[in-house]
């Protein structure tokens, strides 16, 4: 499908595209220009003339088209230094719309949200992706259908698809990877499922990746170093360096839930390893422990009551897990010196006494230099983050310079 194709070349360029963007503004056209003006701040013409390079005749024409073609918009006047004030111009949020998607292990969060991210409608399901991704998906397009009826719209307004799953994905072919709590998605096309039914261009990625692009664009947008970590069912890690998402080579960067923790050298993890992690200090794996201690939890939700109910024991359980991931999270900071690690996820809900447990081993083991300024906090975003994420993540490629000309019809 050649949407499809388009996806997959944009994947392996965008990165190289968005560098020293404004250095080559004075060769390009009308969809370069518009690079400007995405982040949503106002300029005035001659403010672009200089950041740009180009002569204000050419800028000034420029502004037109994207006006015209409804990308950009004017805004509140500049202040004036005499004679009648300059007109400002930023983003249109509302020239397009794209569709945000957090499948989880057990629930499917779906969005509608604008360019800026804000969302327009939304709605969360049952629907728990053990159930397969042709079931899964078949909600998700019925839903999505749904919600750009419910705000007013049309589907030639969608332009991309943002999707998050609780497993490795492939980004350049948007296919999970081996996930080990979704039976039947191996190597499931996603994207060529999806575009079967709508026809734009979709985005897959871990869900943790692009909770971190949430998080860190509610939260910390001037932070370039930031680690956000998702404590629920399962454990993993989105890293943002400098200002960049990595991934990895084969889209498993983060996934540290499955790394080796001294304490639980002998309990068994689902990946078929021992020791790791996931198996000690995520929600279900906390529960475990409770009730081999005769303390009623079945899941992650159950401890998180008993925690926001006084029991000591499911405190001091929770304090314990912090411990372990912030032992994993020790070699993290030595590795990749963020300023922010933020902890997100259902677990993080049991509020200080996780965060606790990990501020206690990274600030105790870690390099004084590495520490000296990093906010370990609770996740801003809370359950939003990958919605959030999902929706940057597709709002990145509908605008990036070698895609927006296709979506608007113009030379970029």
């Amino acid at each position: 499908m050649r949407k499809h194709r388009a996806v997959a070349e944009h994947r392996a360029v965008h990165e190289k595209h968005r560098v020293g963007m404004a250095g080559n503004l004075s060769a390009g056209g009308v969809g370069q220009l518009f690079q400007l003006l995405r982040d949503g701040v106002p300029r005035t013409r001659a403010e672009l003339a200089k950041s740009s390079g180009l002569a204000r005749s050419t800028v000034a024409a420029r502004v037109d088209e994207l006006m015209r073609m409804g990308l950009i918009a004017p805004v509140a006047d500049a202040a004036s230094t005499g004679g009648r004030p300059p007109s400002q111009f930023a983003l249109n949020p509302a020239a397009k719309v794209v569709i945000a998607v957090d499948i989880g292990a057990s629930h499917t969060t779906i969005a509608v949200t604008d360019l800026a991210g804000t969302i327009l409608a939304e709605r969360t399901g049952k629907m728990a992706v053990s159930l397969g991704p042709e079931t899964v998906l078949s909600w998700m397009v019925d839903t999505a259908n749904e919600l750009i009826t419910e705000a007013g719209l049309d589907h030639d307004q969608v332009a991309a698809i943002g999707i998050g799953v609780p497993g490795p994905v492939e980004y350049s072919t948007g296919r999970p990877a081996k996930p080990p709590i979704m039976p039947g998605w191996d190597g499931f096309d996603v994207p060529g499922w999806v575009q079967q039914h709508l026809q734009v261009p979709v985005l897959v990625d871990n869900d943790v990746n692009i909770s971190a692009l949430g998080e860190r664009a509610a939260a910390w947008p001037a932070t370039d170093h930031l680690i956000f970590v998702k404590v629920a069912t399962g454990i993993g890690a989105g890293i943002i360096s400098d200002g960049r998402l990595l991934r990895g080579a084969q889209g498993i960067a983060g996934d540290f839930g499955h790394v080796r923790v001294a304490r639980g050298a002998d309990v068994p993890c689902h990946c078929g390893n021992t020791g790791c992690l996931e198996a000690l200090a995520s929600g279900p794996a906390i529960a475990r422990s409770l009730s081999a201690r005769g303390i009623e939890a079945h899941d992650g939700n159950d401890v998180v009551e008993l925690v926001k109910g006084g029991s000591l024991e499911a405190i001091q359980a929770v304090r314990q897990a912090g411990r372990d991931l912030g032992e994993v999270l020790t070699a993290s900071v030595s590795l990749l010196n963020p300023s922010v690690i933020s902890i997100g996820g259902a677990m993080a809900r049991v509020g200080e006494h996780l965060i606790a447990g990990v501020r206690e081993v990274v600030y105790t083991r870690s390099m004084p230099l590495a520490t000296e300024h990093l906010a370990i906090v609770q996740s801003v975003t809370a359950g939003e983050a990958a919605v959030r994420g999902a929706s940057m993540l597709a709002v990145e490629y509908a605008l990036s310079p070698e895609i927006l000309p296709q979506s608007f019809g113009f030379d970029g």
